[in-house]
């Protein structure tokens, strides 16, 4: 079960994320709360700019039941550009100590690719450190991760959020994702991080409808590499090309895929909706409890 006894860097299972002295146990699928601190985000942004909206958000996020709130400042919709570092860093550290300072004991993610904001927010409070690029933005980010033992989201992309959606191409999605994980996963174990890594497939980074749609029904290749999975299926594309609708009716949408997720292992839902996100895990729960 590779359990060992290191709190702070650790598995007690290979379903178990540790931080400080806290444990976050996935036997049971737990919801990420998106709270996209952004003007241009594909669906809600510049819906949380105001410290009002930020701490509402929270609030009804966590009451409905996420584990994690997962806070961006930069958006990584299609066609995006980068925003200035420092502009980055003022925004994230911002509202990390505003949403820890009201709600203390909430496991926040910080949404970012560069080590050094990475670096800043755990120092001031956050627990996990969400990377898009999967360590290939910033060459510093795996020895950040090994400093501060703390769990790393490992997310795939192909490109960059401004070029990744330009005829992306592949001879095998499936089996090119799979093997950027083990590669990765290898140069994060030389960086001394072999365990608090969850691996997020990258759905609508890089890829095609079809592609995305591959991925999902292939969920569980990723799963047997030992580490959770997430799966950020969120009101994107790949429902809405296909449904010919805008992202804000896509939430029953996103419902069905998070569904077909969790009957294909996923261990974490990213969303922008949590109360439906958790209702869809209680019905997979007890499906699979009776069968």
């Amino acid at each position: 079960m590779n359990k060992r006894t290191d709190k702070s860097n650790s598995f007690l299972s290979k379903l178990s994320l540790s931080f400080n002295d806290r444990i976050l146990n996935l036997d049971s699928p737990k919801v990420m709360g998106i709270l996209n601190i952004t003007p241009d985000s594909f669906y809600d942004g510049g819906k949380f700019l105001s410290e009002k909206k930020m701490l509402s958000q929270t609030e009804k996020m966590l009451s409905e039941g996420a584990a994690i709130i997962d806070i961006g400042t930069v958006s990584t919709r299609p066609g995006a550009s980068e925003i200035p570092k420092e502009e980055e860093k003022r925004k994230l550290i911002k509202a990390l100590k505003l949403i820890l300072q009201h709600f203390p004991d909430t496991i926040i993610s910080i949404d970012t690719y560069r080590s050094h904001i990475a670096e800043a927010a755990v120092n001031e409070g956050a627990s996990i450190i969400n990377d898009i690029s999967g360590g290939m933005f910033d060459d510093n980010m795996f020895k950040t991760v090994a400093k501060f033992k703390v769990p790393y989201i490992l997310m795939h992309i192909k490109g960059t959020p401004k070029t990744m959606q330009i005829k992306p191409h592949y001879d095998d999605v499936v089996k090119e994702i799979k093997e950027f994980f083990i590669k990765q996963i290898q140069l994060l174990a030389k960086a001394g991080v072999n365990s608090n890594i969850i691996l997020d497939p990258g759905f609508g980074f890089g890829k095609t409808s079809e592609n995305n749609f591959e991925i999902l029904y292939n969920l569980k290749t990723f799963c047997d590499l030992g580490f959770p999975v997430m799966a950020g299926l969120s009101r994107k594309s790949m429902i809405n090309k296909l449904l010919n609708i805008i992202p804000e009716n896509a939430l029953n949408g996103t419902t069905v895929l998070n569904t077909i997720a969790l009957l294909n292992g996923a261990n974490i839902l990213r969303v922008h909706d949590v109360k439906e996100a958790m209702e869809a895990i209680k019905l997979v729960g007890f499906y699979k409890k009776t069968n």
